[in-house]
């Protein structure tokens, strides 16, 4: 398999487990529990952030443009 596919289905992946976290951490009564999922979710985080960077790098993603700062402002006015 290559790389970058390997790299792709790997922030897919980190992607889904990281957005089931949204979903159970607000659920969970626990403290302990909670507090546990939260940092499991920070270190998958910055696990995702150094793939991203390492795909970025290699070419293997490239971002979206970044917004002008008229659409910052319009997304700004729809949740403020």
């Amino acid at each position: 398999m290559e790389e970058k596919v390997m790299v792709s289905d790997a922030l897919h992946g980190m992607n889904s487990n990281l957005s089931s976290f949204g979903t159970i951490i607000p659920q969970t009564e626990n403290k302990d529990l909670k507090q546990a999922f939260k940092q499991i979710r920070n270190q998958g985080e910055m696990s995702q952030e150094e793939l991203y960077t390492i795909a970025k790098n290699k070419g293997y993603y490239v971002p979206a443009a970044m917004a002008t700062a008229e659409e910052v402002k319009q997304v700004k006015s729809i949740f403020m």
